[in-house]
């Protein structure tokens, strides 16, 4: 991995510490640095491919290439505007979350076409193949969202962007048995939301 020094001051005097050229883009991506936020993408590309990948493989009923969700997340985040990065696993959480906003806002456009007449599905490999309602799934979201923000990003992290619990504990700040303990309970609340996608009891 390329790297530089670059001092940092302490009590005992200016000391040189190794920062990773990725972490040095987002340095200056949050600086303002439009041509550092545009090296940092093309760096992460494969990480882009790689989730854009696992969100439409074997989705037949989608209509999106994985060049199409890889480009509409990067034009979001670019019109974002200002993004307080922290990490390359904060940025792969962030491209998630994208993603499944562009997903979802694909499946409600399809189901709004009377000529579409099946579900929006979304394929996830996390335990197992299984198959999940895109947009049964948001709402879950939601509405886990409103319960407990931690937990709906830790579904986000796994179910769109398939990071690992490692991943997602460098983008929380989290202890690795805090994610795990917290991934239990999100995953159980979710299979309980998703048998009642209404909460009708």
């Amino acid at each position: 991995m390329e790297s530089r020094e670059v001092p940092q001051r302490s009590q005992g005097g200016p000391r040189l510490t190794t920062v990773s050229q990725t972490e040095m883009l987002i340095v200056d991506w949050r600086g303002g640095n439009d041509d550092a936020r545009d090296r940092l993408i093309a760096r992460l590309l494969p990480d882009l491919e790689q989730i854009a990948a696992a969100r439409l493989r074997r989705e037949d009923s989608s209509s999106l290439s994985t060049h199409d969700l890889i480009n509409e997340a990067v034009e979001r985040l670019i019109r974002a505007g200002e993004i307080d990065l922290a990490s390359r696993a904060h940025f792969l959480a962030l491209s998630s979350r994208l993603m499944r906003n562009i997903l979802v806002d694909h499946a409600r456009a399809r189901r709004a076409d009377k000529r579409a007449h099946h579900a929006v599905e979304l394929t996830t490999n996390v335990e197992g193949e299984v198959r999940i309602d895109l947009q049964a799934l948001d709402s879950a979201l939601i509405r886990l969202g409103a319960i407990e923000p931690s937990l709906m990003e830790i579904v986000e992290m796994r179910y769109f962007g398939g990071m690992t619990q490692g991943e997602i504990g460098e983008a929380t700040g989290w202890s690795e048995a805090t994610v795990k303990r917290r991934w239990r309970v999100a995953r159980a609340w979710l299979a309980d939301a998703l048998s009642d996608p209404l909460g009708d009891g």
